[in-house]
């Protein structure tokens, strides 16, 4: 018989002892906490933190679908030289801009130290709207492109105009401003003065000639008729369009000299595209030629050079729309002085 002592007794309390002490050393330590989840990013962390909570503003329907608003808000960034012609005609103050040129009645906004920056109209600078924390940021025209992404960020309404029913959206942006900001006396003035001026414009427009519109850019030239972008002369202010076929596009027709002379138009509007940017011009010396001068508008004195960063850029805006139809106005009641041959 074996007398080699059994282990097994000593071994099993061994095991237990193990056991007892990683029970209290769990006990102690208290459950694991869950693992991390993935870290928001910073667009999405920025985005909640700027949703207005729920009852906190009002609902606001603009041309990209609709936003909730804080009442009367009071930091707003405007990324549409329209919109803040409006604003400017409503009386409301904005804590931001975009871009640096700002020409005409928006001339004011060109002092950086009163209106800082926030990128271009075409490229914002996210990182200083997410320091700011604007109440509201306004996108409209060459800068809607951007309303998704800066809506992702803080409270954004879209002033963008419909072309095809121009008159109907300036109004319907003025008037969307006015209840954002609580301006709503101002925009039943400014509205009924429009309209009332414009209702007086068509009495003349309709029976003195047809109209041709042109774009000059770079030593080429577009046409826009009915429905364009510049269609309001003949939409709205009642000028017979001398070529009703063209087609209604962002850019108009190419065109030259000789549609022109073809179409023979008793009014020619032109306006020109560098001079708007501020790279000169050369719409005159493009039209002055033996082709434009055999044209009933030229024979009159009827080429008309429509102020051009009004025209172009802020095109949209309230006042914006005023100074145009101003200028109409004047023209047409003044007697023709035929151009020199």
């Amino acid at each position: 018989m074996s007398t080699t002592p059994r282990r097994f007794p000593t071994l099993l309390v061994a095991l237990i002892g193990v056991a007892v002490i990683a029970l209290a050393v769990f006990f102690a330590r208290g459950p694991r906490a869950p693992a991390p989840g993935p870290v928001p990013s910073e667009g999405a962390a920025a985005a909640d933190a700027a949703a207005p909570a729920s009852g906190a503003g009002r609902t606001i329907a603009h041309a990209q679908g609709s936003t909730v608003v804080a009442e009367h808000p009071k930091q707003v960034v405007v990324f549409d030289l329209a919109a803040l012609d409006t604003l400017d005609a409503l009386g409301v103050d904005v804590q931001g801009v975009a871009g640096e040129y700002f020409p005409g009645q928006l001339a004011k906004y060109a002092d950086a130290k009163k209106y800082p920056r926030y990128g271009t109209l075409f490229e914002p600078d996210y990182e200083a709207l997410h320091a700011a924390r604007p109440d509201l940021v306004i996108t409209g025209g060459r800068s809607s492109a951007r309303y998704t992404k800066l809506a992702a960020m803080v409270p954004t309404i879209d002033q963008t105009t419909d072309d095809a029913h121009f008159l109907d959206t300036v109004v319907g942006n003025t008037q969307r401003l006015a209840t954002v900001f609580g301006k709503e006396e101002q925009a039943r003035t400014l509205v009924e003065a429009l309209n009332q001026s414009i209702a007086t414009l068509k009495g003349t427009t309709a029976s003195r000639g047809k109209g041709l519109i042109v774009l000059t850019s770079g030593g080429r030239m577009s046409a826009y008729g009915p429905g364009s972008r510049f269609g309001v002369l003949h939409d709205t202010f009642g000028i017979p369009p001398a070529a009703p076929s063209l087609k209604a596009s962002l850019h108009g027709e190419a065109v030259g000299s000789e549609f022109i002379l073809e179409t023979n138009p008793d009014w020619l509007f032109v306006i020109d595209r560098d001079a708007a940017i501020g790279e000169g011009g050369g719409a005159q010396r493009l039209l002055d030629n033996e082709l434009v001068h055999q044209t009933t508008a030229w024979k009159q004195g009827q080429v008309v050079y429509l102020e051009p960063a009004n025209t172009y850029l802020i095109g949209g805006g309230i006042q914006s729309l005023r100074r145009l139809m101003e200028q109409i106005s004047d023209v047409y009641a003044k007697p023709r002085q035929p151009s020199a041959p």
